[in-house]
């Protein structure tokens, strides 16, 4: 005994949590069932059983998950439920951890609505942008519903008891079954041929959401939302939302709603006309008593009773006037004419002419400065000159020939430079100041340095 190792209660159930933990067929279970023992904590979180006849299961469905839910659990409803299964470690249990539930038996169509629903949303089928008023005092209302259900005899004694005055046809339609969304939508389109309504009620008593899945379907859908009347939708009860209470004009909960919402009372309809009456006929008297006194004001005043002195203060009134009219007239004038002689002398000075003989004499100014430019520049220019000249004039090979000096050219005219340039018997030319020497070359020496 003493050899044998025991397991505490805790790593046995460690143990066995680890198991359903890493086991994939216990992580996306799904599961039928009906709702036991159902609580609520005040957190959000949902806890109860899920049991069958033989067996039951603690769940647990948090908060996180609940928020989407579309439907309030309740006891004894059955349900569609998906989730991963585990154990509790606190008392050794195992239990399931929902992720998504559904109402057994409407599984299917439940789904297929939100799914219609999310579609025709995002769609824009149901923005109020395009709802379209009702009517405030309707002449004919239409009803599509069953002509034997209990929805249209309250919808017609309702419309009778508060609005008598309205006229009421009632279009027949199937309202359940596979063959109801067709004549809701026959329905909808005869009351467009007939002509003459203002208002539809389209709708039918509760019932489970088999029985009002007519109004769930799509063509029932879009042709609410293609009608050119107003349509009011009443189907089933307060609780009972269905595709085409999102998109009718109006929702009512209930068919005697519809009728209440599609016209008015009739008694509030005459309290309102008699106060309105009432009030008219205090404003018209009120009206009346103003005009009253004013006429009795009139009367008394100093002009009725006194005309002739009013006359003369008048044409006292008058002769003041007249002269401040003279007055003023006298300054505007005055006001005028130094306004003149100003733009006058302003123009005299900015006159055409002016400007000319200005632009004239600046000419003239301008003319003599450019002379007097000129003839300074061409003196030195001429003093340059003479200059350069002198210069010249120094570097002249004349003025040194004048000095004794002479050119020789050889026989092809070129300038000797050098003996080596000639030799005994050639002809040489030699240039003076003042004549020319035809030579002929006797004897070439050589100089020496010293000499």
């Amino acid at each position: 005994m003493s050899d044998r190792k025991y397991l505490t209660v805790t790593a046995l159930t460690k143990y066995i949590k680890r198991k359903f933990d890493v086991d994939p067929h216990l992580q996306d279970v799904w599961l039928k069932g009906e709702i036991s023992n159902f609580k609520q904590h005040s957190r959000g979180h949902m806890y109860f059983t899920l049991k069958d006849q033989n067996a039951r299961l603690q769940v647990v469905m948090f908060a996180g998950q609940n928020r989407s839910l579309a439907f309030k659990p309740e006891e004894g409803m059955k349900v569609l439920v998906r989730g991963e299964l585990t154990v509790y470690e606190a008392n050794g249990s195992y239990q399931m951890y929902i992720k998504e539930m559904q109402p057994d038996g409407v599984g299917s169509l439940y789904l297929a609505y939100e799914e219609l629903k999310k579609k025709l949303s995002g769609e824009g089928l149901f923005s109020t942008e395009y709802k379209k008023p009702l009517p405030k005092y309707p002449k004919t209302v239409g009803v599509i519903t069953s002509p034997t259900g209990a929805a249209v005899r309250d919808i017609i004694t309702t419309l009778k008891r508060r609005y008598p005055l309205t006229r009421i046809v009632v279009i027949p339609a199937l309202v359940q079954g596979n063959n109801a969304a067709p004549s809701i939508v026959k329905a909808i389109r005869q009351a467009h041929q007939i002509g003459g309504m203002d208002v539809l009620i389209a709708g039918r008593g509760g019932g489970s959401i088999e029985e009002l899945w007519a109004f769930n379907e799509e063509i029932v859908a879009r042709e609410i939302f293609a009608s050119k009347i107003p349509i009011i939708s009443a189907v089933g009860h307060e609780t009972d939302f269905t595709i085409a209470d999102f998109v009718a004009d109006m929702r009512a909960p209930t068919p005697t709603a519809a009728a209440e919402l599609a016209v008015p009372h009739i008694n509030e309809l005459m309290e309102r006309l008699s106060d309105r009456k009432f009030r008219l006929h205090h404003s018209s008297n009120k009206l009346m008593q103003g005009y009253k006194d004013r006429l009795t004001a009139l009367q008394k005043s100093y002009a009725f009773r006194f005309p002739k002195n009013l006359y003369v203060q008048k044409e006292q009134e008058l002769d003041r006037m007249m002269d401040d009219l003279e007055t003023a007239m006298k300054r505007l004038v005055e006001k005028k004419r130094d306004k003149q002689l100003q733009v006058s002398s302003l123009l005299e000075r900015n006159h055409p002419r002016k400007q000319i003989e200005s632009e004239m004499n600046s000419l003239k100014q301008q003319t003599k400065m450019l002379t007097q430019y000129m003839q300074q520049a061409l003196q030195k220019k001429q003093w340059e000159f003479k200059n350069q000249l002198t210069k010249i004039d120094g570097l002249s090979p004349l003025k040194i020939m004048s000095r004794g000096y002479s050119v020789a050219y050889a026989s092809s005219g070129e300038i000797v430079k050098s003996k080596e340039q000639v030799k005994v018997g050639d002809t040489v030319k030699v240039n003076l100041q003042d004549g020319t020497l035809d030579c002929e070359v006797q004897e070439i020496k050589e100089r020496k340095e010293d000499e």
